[in-house]
């Protein structure tokens, strides 16, 4: 158990970090996130349209478009478009359901309310706990419970009635594997997570593991590899800014930053992250330096994330390069104790994503 983000998390259980990591790609994988942030934004007029309108004063993404019973991925972002947290958005009929970084819940809080107070209330739910479900086996757990849980479809989001409890379900994954988010009264939440272990295909997952799984799909860790010093662009999230709020959209622009993201989507923005491959055996760590070459002595970027991927039973990392060194194959070098190790750009994901699309 290690301190994470105000919380005692567990790092990893008896099996170990690799067997984890494994058990999570080939069958399922038990992970509580209930340290995330839970917020309904629940909109005055009862029209969850205008929710939506209002949430989109604060992040580049079309929350509009969002149909009822589906999520979203987004950022809110700041003057500078550097990235405040990223989140999930969930359109519940007649309310936004929001699930935000546990370090990052207080303020983004406090930024919905004090942005958007005149049309929306912001409901913290601190009295529910958040449970995750990942791997190829996820669906048939879960639906031993719930059969229809097993029509749900990737990003699809709504409340379900599970073990006879009144629970918020999506179906998305922060592993690239199929999976289940499920927000459950806290009080209950003891109870469903041993229900869920019980079966034989569930292991309880801990953070090694998660954060193993998340680099080798590709995908961000708020902190490390996005924060307040990289806009959209620049973190490679381009996809996750629909058409009708970019250049000459329905609904362009009219969000904090949006002039800066709008440039960078013309002109190319600076930088960017790229994923990594060691030439050799050794993994680079998050914060290691980056070179143009072996006899550089200007670092040109920074690995973010970094680790051995056991899927792929090699090291992979991913971090930031100026845009003319962040072409796939592009050998770059990063310093480990004193020694500048090869690398080469990769396309990411590393391990293929496996949605239910």
């Amino acid at each position: 158990m290690v301190p994470f983000a105000g919380y005692e998390m567990p790092v990893q259980f008896p099996a170990g970090v690799l067997k984890e990591h494994l058990h999570t790609r080939a069958a399922a994988g038990l992970f509580d996130v209930s340290h995330m942030g839970q917020i309904a934004l629940r909109p005055k007029s009862g029209r969850v349209e205008d929710a939506a309108l209002a949430l989109e004063r604060l992040v580049p993404q079309d929350i509009l478009g969002i149909p009822k019973g589906k999520q979203r991925y987004a950022q809110f972002t700041d003057q500078n478009a550097g990235i405040l947290d990223d989140l999930m958005v969930a359109n519940f009929g007649d309310h936004l359901f929001l699930v935000v970084n546990a370090a990052c819940t207080q303020h983004d809080e406090a930024h919905l309310r004090g942005r958007l107070s005149d049309a929306c209330d912001v409901v913290a739910l601190p009295d529910r706990a958040l449970l995750a479900l990942q791997g190829p086996k996820a669906v048939a757990v879960l639906a031993r419970h719930v059969p229809e849980i097993a029509a749900m479809t990737f990003m699809e989001a709504g409340p379900r009635r599970l073990m006879g409890l009144d629970c918020f379900v999506s179906r998305s994954g922060y592993t690239g594997e199929d999976g289940f988010e499920i927000s459950v009264p806290a009080a209950d939440a003891e109870r469903f997570a041993k229900t869920l272990l019980d079966d034989a295909d569930v292991l309880p997952i801990g953070l090694g593991a998660r954060d193993s799984l998340r680099l080798e799909a590709g995908l961000c860790l708020y902190g490390n590899d996005i924060d307040t010093t990289t806009t959209p662009v620049e973190g490679a999230l381009e996809w996750s800014l629909q058409k009708s709020r970019r250049t000459g959209g329905a609904r362009a622009g009219g969000y904090p930053g949006a002039e800066i993201v709008a440039r960078q989507f013309a002109e190319g923005a600076p930088r960017r992250r790229i994923g990594l491959r060691t030439e050799g055996r050794a993994p680079v760590r998050g914060g290691a330096e980056l070179f143009a070459s072996e006899k550089s002595e200007e670092p040109i970027g920074t690995v973010t994330s970094g680790g051995f991927g056991p899927s792929v039973n090699a090291p992979v990392a991913m971090g930031y390069l100026p845009t003319e060194f962040a072409k796939t194959g592009a050998l770059v070098f990063a310093e480990v104790r004193g020694q500048k190790l090869p690398m080469r750009v990769a396309a990411m994901p590393f391990t293929p994503h496996s949605y239910k699309r």
